[in-house]
């Protein structure tokens, strides 16, 4: 019989059991569930609701029935339906009647928020390391290419020379705003919901504070409705994960295009990357490519659980049962992501002679050459004007800006002199742009610098 059973006649079909029954993928809330039945069964018995030494029978039994969990000694039941109520009937079956006991002032509404609470707070601490780890990795690139020149792209396009170190240190950004993300959303998870009961509270006078100090929450929800039916916090972890996995992507994507022979950037490793099946030259980046299709699957999970959600009245409803594989598959999917990435970034080979002669095709100093002429005195729109002209009579003589002789160059405008070349050339386009944000190396150093002392901040 169900532990809920007593006001039922008939039996639940074999086939809603299965359909009905989540213990397939939330019994990996166990160690949550637990800790949260012990810190409960503690409060009650501290408060006199149930008698102490039952209250200390039922932390032994659960702390037993942990450890051969652990063990693997326990096998869980399908009609016992979830973690909750499978390791409440195992309780019982060992301890007998004070097992019964547990559930007093409880309700599996508020004790699957509670689990669900806990999850997200111990993910966002894993995903946080694992984000430094990624940071700490692009700090290290970016450390020893201050000086590496390479091109800088807009819609695909060269646009103007910059250095490794810059590239490596925007996605250093992104990845520290993901990580400050997590931290804005450990604060909602940080909130715990016990002692809402079914939604409306209970009449047993629970000391909800004791039992957040037991388990580590810095505070309790303020509304039993919204206690057992606030899904917020799985919805920004998740978030979170979907515009991180969006920056691992696009970096995947640069690694992709940056690995081909158009480019050749970088070149994988070969614990990293795969070959083909019929072509023998091929060595393909599918680790890249894997993350950046796995990208989708994260942004399905998380706007799966916000559609189940939108619709649902105040307060429990069995539809919140979507919650947890949406929830477990975005943090899988993500940590497996940050991890492999990681791996793959540290073993790639910048070929950085390639890079820097790939920096000084596609008129990547054009915008120098327009300033210079501001410099001398020509409004910029005119300048532009002019410079446009002589990349337009280069593209047609199949040259460089720099392979102009100053006679030439002085045939768009007298204004060019000697100091042109110096000017222009890729290492003053760089060095020049000393704007706070801009890549010249002294700049990105600071940038640099100031990145390491907050990565040193962190717990």
């Amino acid at each position: 019989m169900k532990l809920w059973g007593g006001r039922f006649e008939k039996a639940t079909d074999s086939m809603v059991d299965d359909f009905h029954s989540s213990i397939s993928f939330d019994q990996r809330l166990y160690k949550q569930d637990i800790a949260g039945s012990i810190a409960h069964a503690t409060m009650l018995g501290e408060q006199g609701i149930i008698p102490q030494q039952d209250a200390d029978r039922i932390v032994q039994g659960l702390k037993d029935i942990l450890a051969d969990i652990q063990a693997g000694k326990v096998q869980f039941e399908t009609d016992a339906e979830d973690i909750h109520m499978n390791v409440e009937k195992l309780l019982i079956e060992r301890i007998g009647e004070p097992g019964k006991r547990l559930h007093t002032g409880r309700s599996r509404n508020d004790q699957v928020a509670l689990d669900g609470h806990m999850y997200v707070k111990e993910a966002v601490l894993q995903t946080q390391d694992l984000l430094k780890d990624l940071m700490h990795t692009l700090l290290s690139i970016a450390q020893k290419h201050l000086t590496t020149i390479m091109p800088g792209y807009t819609h695909l396009q060269k646009a103007q020379p910059v250095t490794l170190a810059h590239h490596m240190m925007a996605y250093f950004q992104m990845f520290r705003r993901d990580y400050q993300r997590l931290q804005d959303c450990f604060k909602r998870a940080d909130v715990m919901p016990l002692g809402s009961g079914a939604l409306a509270g209970t009449t047993y006078p629970l000391d909800r504070s004791r039992v957040a100090r037991l388990l580590g929450f810095s505070e309790i929800s303020q509304n039993s409705m919204d206690g057992v039916s606030d899904r917020d916090f799985m919805l920004e972890y998740m978030s979170a994960a979907s515009i991180s996995m969006m920056h691992l992507s696009r970096f995947c994507e640069e690694m992709i295009l940056w690995s081909s022979h158009e480019f050749r950037f970088v070149e994988m490793d070969d614990a990293f990357s795969t070959g083909s099946s019929i072509m023998p030259q091929k060595k393909n980046p599918d680790v890249a490519e894997l993350i950046r299709g796995k990208t989708g699957r994260v942004y399905g999970d998380l706007m799966g659980l916000l559609t189940a959600l939108k619709g649902i009245p105040l307060a429990y409803n069995k539809d919140m049962q979507e919650d947890k594989e949406a929830l477990f598959d975005a943090h899988d999917t993500w940590t497996k992501c940050l991890l492999v990435f990681n791996g793959m970034l540290k073993s790639v080979r910048f070929r950085t002679g390639v890079m820097e002669k790939g920096a000084s095709g596609g008129f990547t100093n054009a915008t120098d050459a327009a300033d210079y002429l501001v410099k001398k005195g020509m409004p910029f729109r005119q300048a532009h004007e002019v410079v446009g002209r002589m990349v337009l009579h280069c593209i047609h003589e199949d040259k460089a800006l720099l392979d102009l002789s100053l006679e030439e160059m002085k045939e768009f405008s007298p204004i060019f002199e000697a100091d042109v070349y110096e000017a222009i050339s890729l290492l003053s386009c760089v060095n020049l742009r000393k704007v706070v944000g801009g890549p010249a190396p002294e700049m990105v150093q600071r940038s640099i610098d100031e990145a390491q002392g907050w990565m040193d901040g962190l717990k």
